[in-house]
């Protein structure tokens, strides 16, 4: 029988869910709620930012996930060729990204995607460029 355990283990693990927020090293926590991310780096807060999420209408999916490519001078193909600077896309079109709507931070104003203020977008896109995609974990919630 205990010839069998590497493959019940090997399976358990294919069925497992990928990583965790505690598993990266680099974890961007938003919260719908404050409207805020909070940037975490092996477990120290290093930053704390208004955000602006999805306006009445439009989502911003909960849950978690890692990041899935970068995008530094971004635009969107859905929305005007509108400007995503310094995008990090984590779930299909989803991505925190960098706005010029500064004013509009704090409260919910975009369709879907995370959006931050210009320099903090460039801070978060610089540390997943130093620590990887795989590394950094997108967390929203409630």
């Amino acid at each position: 029988m205990n010839r069998f355990v590497p493959f019940i283990l090997a399976a358990i693990l294919a069925v497992a869910p990928f990583g965790t927020a505690s598993a990266a090293s680099l974890v961007a926590k938003v919260s719908l709620a404050t409207q805020t991310m909070t940037v975490t780096h092996n477990g120290k807060v290093l930053y704390r930012w208004p955000v602006s999420t999805a306006r009445k209408g439009k989502i911003t999916p909960t849950g978690q996930w890692s990041a899935k490519w970068l995008s530094k001078n971004h635009r969107s193909s859905r929305y005007e060729n509108a400007p995503m600077p310094y995008a990090i896309f984590y779930n299909g079109h989803y991505a925190v990204h960098g706005t010029y709507q500064v004013n509009r931070l704090g409260r919910p104003a975009s369709a879907g995607c995370v959006r931050l203020h210009p320099d903090h977008a460039a801070r978060l896109f610089a540390l997943t460029q130093r620590v990887g995609l795989k590394q950094t974990r997108i967390v929203v919630q409630r």
